[in-house]
């Protein structure tokens, strides 16, 4: 885990990018995703997958968003200051994901506001934009999270 410190609300600021670090997806984690939350058969049989649209297994889109938010969390860049997460909007599955693929990315600081409310809070919106090993842009996603300041 990559350490930045003790971020705030205030040490946010429009048009910062934070260069995310890498998930290998196995077929193993796509069954065990998609047995868990998307039991479609293209997520799940690999013999059935291959009948599919798809043309072979694929991670869920659901699964392929938690990796990247969990490369997001894995920067440390909100472990003093999350409230938790306010809305996920324009999500885009761009490309299927499949087994031995290799997902990373970025993610830019879009927007960050105050709120006006009691407490010393404000929201940022980060845009995210994930990548596979061939630099194909397979899935971004803006997602808005309440943030504490440093006089909570």
């Amino acid at each position: 885990m990559t350490d930045h410190g003790n971020l705030y609300f205030e040490d946010f600021a429009k048009g910062q990018v934070f260069v995310l670090g890498s998930a290998q997806v196995t077929e193993t984690g796509i069954i065990d995703f998609g047995r868990e939350f998307d039991p479609q058969a293209f997520h799940i049989d690999p013999v059935a997958a291959l009948d599919s649209p798809m043309g072979g297994l694929v991670a869920s889109g659901f699964h392929t968003l938690a990796l990247s938010f969990r490369l997001f969390i894995d920067l440390g860049l909100l472990r003093a200051c999350s409230v938790g997460g306010a809305s996920l909007n324009d999500v885009r599955w761009l490309k299927a994901v499949r087994p031995d693929d290799l997902i990373s990315g970025a993610v830019t600081v879009r927007d960050v506001r105050n709120i006006p409310l009691p407490g010393n809070r404000g929201l940022a919106q980060f845009s995210f934009e994930i990548i596979n090993q061939a630099q194909e842009r397979v899935l971004s996603y803006l997602a808005t999270i309440v943030l504490k300041g440093r006089e909570s």
